[in-house]
Formats: C-alpha cells, sequence, structure tokens
C-alpha cells in the first residue's frame, strides 16, 4: 500500500481553509480554484480507476459546499492511490503539487 499521508494533509488543509473563509474570499476566486481542483483530483481517480469516458464531472454546489467537494474528491483519489501501490507514487506526488498550487492561488 501506498502512503498517502502527506496529500491527505495538503488537502486537509486546504478543505480547512476553504471552510474558514468568508463568503467573500470565496467569492473572490478562492471557490472558483477549489472547485477547479476538486474536478481535477476526481479525474484522476476516475482514470486510475479506468473509468470510461466521458468522465463524470463534479457538479458546482455553490461557494459553501466547495471545502467538502475537495475532501471528498481527495479522499477519493488517495483510496485509489493507496490501492495502486508503488506505481501510484508518481501520481500522488503530482496530486500534492496541484493541491499546494491550487492553495496558492486561493491565496491560502
Amino acid at each position: 500500500m501506498l502512503d498517502t499521508t502527506e496529500f491527505d494533509a495538503c488537502v486537509e488543509r486546504l478543505s480547512d481553509r476553504l471552510r474558514a473563509a468568508p463568503q467573500s474570499r470565496l467569492q473572490q476566486g478562492a471557490a472558483a480554484e477549489g472547485l477547479a481542483l476538486a474536478r481535477e483530483l476526481s479525474r484522476r481517480a476516475q482514470r486510475m480507476e479506468g473509468a470510461a469516458d466521458p468522465l463524470r464531472t463534479m457538479p458546482d454546489a455553490g461557494v459553501f459546499a466547495v471545502a467538502d467537494q475537495l475532501l471528498v474528491a481527495g479522499r477519493d483519489l488517495a483510496e485509489v492511490l493507496r490501492v495502486a501501490g508503488p506505481e501510484g507514487a508518481a501520481e500522488r506526488d503530482v496530486a500534492v503539487a496541484l493541491v499546494v498550487s491550487a492553495g496558492r492561488r486561493a491565496g491560502f
């Protein structure tokens, strides 16, 4: 099993920051950044699971739901990565970089 502790922590940290952010900050782009990241993590999980095209797209459930959407997508990808084993290490590292980068763009 692949260790996803760093990825899990990054996703939880960004999700917590989105959850605690004021509405104005969410509307200024932080929520859009979080949703884009959740959608990307979801796509990556679906691809690794061998899902057929077209892949399902995470819906826009509003600025107050994005933290939960990110957490769900991150946990889904983490589970797929853990099962993938050592072959998923490169994908895990890319996913960590995606989360860190999205957090910076969102201003966290």
